[in-house]
């Protein structure tokens, strides 16, 4: 059988690209319009995405994504999202560092339940270069990114636990005997750690698919621990395939540390595809956006990924291996990457969005609909990664045409399902249903816990 592409949509209102809000087809206020973001998953869902997904931060400041500044709690978003579709998965971010166990634990079963179980958590550490987040909770300062990971570490293992509190038969509902569920069958998490005490058990039962799909995009070594552990999904955004294709192999050959398999978890690489009918309709469409970009309003947005850095204090000429960078306490993988390049390659600070950010960067998703399906197909068949997290850079015209256009392509050749054959998002994901960890399951009258 074919390997098939896995697929999701970042849903980030007028699309990824800095300057999307700005082109004539643009919503400016998609990102705070639930109508704008209803319409973009159905879509998706047309197209039979695995899922879309909502992002998040709890801060802004002047460097924030336009997009970022004005934009529901994830959780909310995709609860409406849950009740306007019903086939497609939904995805949400949601920190550990900024939240707690009980309450994440009971939001995300709640969605789980309203959608029949289409709902993934995108476990987040936090990036916060400047420490403005902390100061919205009443810290002096955010907190180290190891430490942030140690505490991740306790966060999901409280989660999951409180997950498994009530067994799938728990509740008999039995009106006749007045027996409402099973007491032998709800077990407290008891969990008593570093970081976290709780005693459980959570207000609410096991979904239909068990659990929420559990994602992550940390690349450090701690990130990539903790996604061999408990990761079902894992967003990956590298500069080229081999880059790509080494994390791919990397994070896969962990799995079995923690006695999981190769397609327990599965990896999606960020892409930003424009389609035309022809390559240079399609370049036209990039350069189209482009225009509209302020070349210091993009650089604020570079600095954001970089780290405690402000670009615009520097020329748009001074070369950016020039640039002097403190400590750095965000996304420790994307800032390697992005410092390895500017120091190997001759860039001027002027050039740095364009560089990290572009639709396609230094891959091949600008161009007719063969070229994009190509080079799709090649990534996954390269076992560079299992699908793609797709940024369309303006939304939704990029989507729609991905689905009109690339999607058949996909279908023809085997690479994609031309219709849902499950309905919760472990079923498209082709993930399993995991065992309650608090039931002894028994095999050829063997037991296992």
């Amino acid at each position: 059988m074919t390997k098939q592409i896995r697929l999701a949509a970042y849903l980030v209102g007028s699309g990824m690209h800095v300057a999307s809000w700005r082109h004539p087809l643009a919503q400016p206020d998609a990102s705070i319009s639930i109508n704008a973001l209803i319409e973009q998953a159905k879509i998706a869902e047309q197209g039979k995405f695995d899922f879309v997904f909502a992002a998040d931060s709890l801060a802004v400041n002047h460097t924030s994504h336009p997009q970022i500044l004005n934009r529901f709690d994830p959780v909310v978003q995709i609860t409406a999202l849950a009740t306007a579709t019903t086939h497609i998965g939904i995805g949400a971010t949601s920190s550990t560092t900024y939240g707690e166990p009980y309450i994440l634990a009971r939001q995300f079963a709640s969605v789980d339940h309203i959608s029949g179980g289409r709902v993934g958590w995108n476990l987040v550490t936090t990036a916060d270069a400047t420490g403005e987040t902390a100061q919205n909770f009443s810290r002096d300062k955010h907190w180290e990114h190891d430490h942030r990971y140690d505490r991740a570490e306790e966060f999901i293992d409280v989660v999951k636990g409180l997950w498994d509190s009530w067994e799938d038969d728990a509740f008999i509902y039995n009106k006749e005997t007045g027996t409402f569920y099973d007491k032998k069958k709800v077990h407290e998490v008891g969990y008593q750690g570093t970081h976290f005490t709780v005693k459980g058990p959570l207000n609410i039962a096991r979904s239909q698919q068990a659990q929420p799909v559990i994602i992550q995009a940390g690349s450090s070594i701690p990130g990539q621990r903790l996604a061999a552990r408990t990761a079902e999904v894992v967003f990956t955004s590298w500069d080229t395939m081999e880059r790509a294709q080494q994390h791919y192999t990397q994070l896969k050959s962990q799995l079995a540390t923690y006695g999981r398999e190769h397609d327990d978890l599965v990896v999606l690489h960020a892409i930003a595809p424009i389609i035309g009918r022809t390559a240079e309709e399609a370049h036209a469409k990039y350069e189209e956006l482009q225009q509209l970009v302020d070349p210091y309003e993009s650089l604020k947005f570079v600095s954001g990924y970089m780290g405690n850095v402000d670009f615009t204090q520097y020329d748009l000429n001074t070369p950016a291996r020039e640039v002097v960078f403190p400590h750095v306490n965000s996304i420790q993988s994307n800032f390697n990457e992005m410092k390895a390049i500017m120091d190997k390659e001759d860039l001027k600070v002027g050039d740095l969005y364009q560089r990290f950010f572009k639709p396609a960067r230094k891959d091949h998703f600008i161009g007719t609909p063969t070229q994009i399906a190509d080079e799709m197909e090649r990534w996954v068949m390269a076992e560079a990664t299992d699908g793609f997290m797709i940024q369309f850079p303006l939304m939704p015209r990029d989507l729609q045409d991905f689905v009109t256009y690339v999607v058949p392509i996909l279908q023809a050749r085997g690479l994609l399902r031309k219709e849902y054959e499950g309905t919760t998002l472990r079923e498209h994901l082709g993930l399993k249903k995991p065992q309650n960890q608090f039931v002894t399951l028994t095999v050829g009258g063997k037991s296992y816990d």
